[in-house]
């Protein structure tokens, strides 16, 4: 899956003051062993394993209240270190119809800093809107 996250990467107009971009869950953690790539102080430190991570976005985004996930890329995704590799995630942004509440147990166990409504870096170009009725919720570490 890393080429075809690279080649949507590619396809995505980015300008140095945007905000970093987003990409579907699946895209991004779909045969994705890097353990390193999203939220590298905490793993090993509590942070459960990238297919544990997986596992648990596959189950959020098939409940009904649920739109769409995306991860949040890291400013530094499009860096030449990591041109073979998974880009850095920082965020992961769920599209719900749900509560703050709600979304904050569905990810028990993440080890995750928090969640918060909204972008903590800004919207970033390539993401739609959520539907009416649904807001952005956004997982963060670090």
């Amino acid at each position: 899956m890393l080429t075809e996250l690279r080649g949507a990467l590619a396809e995505i107009p980015c300008r140095e003051s945007s905000p970093p971009p987003a990409v579907d869950y699946k895209l991004y953690f779909e045969g994705n062993e890097e353990e390193e790539c999203i939220a590298p102080n905490q793993w090993g430190e509590g942070r459960p394993s990238i297919a544990v991570m997986y596992a648990r976005f596959q189950e959020i985004a098939s409940r009904t209240e649920v739109e769409r996930i995306l991860v949040g890329l890291h400013a530094d995704w499009n860096d030449e270190s990591y041109s073979d590799a998974y880009p850095p995630a920082e965020n992961v942004h769920i599209f719900t119809s749900a509560s703050k509440a709600d979304v904050e147990r569905w990810v028990e166990g993440l080890h995750c800093d928090g969640v918060v409504k909204g972008w903590p870096n800004g919207k970033p170009q390539n993401v739609p809107e959520p539907s009416k009725g649904h807001a952005v919720f956004s997982v963060c570490w670090d």
